[in-house]
C-alpha cells in the first residue's frame, strides 16, 4: 500500500506531508517541535506557530518531503544544488529526475540525492548515511 500525501491547513496556508520522501534529518522537530511532534498524532499541530515561522521551517527541509502552498499555489524556488557534510546532495527548487530506466518526474521544492550508496530508495537519500558513518 502507497502511503498518500497528507494535508494540514491553518487558513490559506496548506502543509503538505510526503512521507516517502523523508530521510529523517530531524530538523522539523528538533528546529520547531510546538509545530512538528514526532511522538503525537497529528504530527503536525499548525496552530502551535505563526505561518511565517512554520514555512521559514519548511524551507529548511533537506529532502523536500515538507512543504507548503499559499491560497492554492505551491512554493517555487530557483533550483540550487548543495552538497551536505557526509549526506546527500540537496537540489532545491522544482527539477525534472530522468530515471535510467526511461521514467521521469517533476520534483518540487527539496530533493535529497544519496551519495553514499546505502540508500534503499536510490537515487533518493533515505539517512543510511548516518548508519554507514559515510565520510564524504
Amino acid at each position: 500500500m502507497r502511503f498518500k500525501k497528507k494535508e494540514y491547513q491553518k487558513e490559506d496556508l496548506t502543509v503538505i506531508w510526503d512521507m516517502p520522501k523523508c530521510m529523517h534529518a530531524e530538523r522539523c522537530w528538533r528546529e520547531l517541535g510546538t509545530v512538528f511532534r514526532r511522538n503525537d498524532k497529528p504530527w503536525i499541530l499548525l496552530d502551535a506557530e505563526d505561518k511565517e515561522a512554520i514555512m521559514a521551517q519548511i524551507d529548511r527541509c533537506p529532502s523536500g518531503a515538507l512543504s507548503y502552498r499559499m491560497d492554492g499555489q505551491e512554493q517555487k524556488s530557483n533550483m540550487k544544488i548543495t552538497i551536505s557534510e557526509n549526506g546527500p546532495a540537496i537540489i532545491s527548487g522544482p527539477c525534472t529526475i530522468e530515471h535510467n530506466d526511461g521514467k521521469s518526474e517533476v520534483r518540487e521544492g527539496n530533493t535529497a540525492l544519496c551519495r553514499c550508496g546505502a540508500s534503499a530508495n536510490k537515487p533518493f537519500c533515505d539517512g543510511a548515511h548516518n548508519k554507514i558513518e559515510f565520510k564524504g
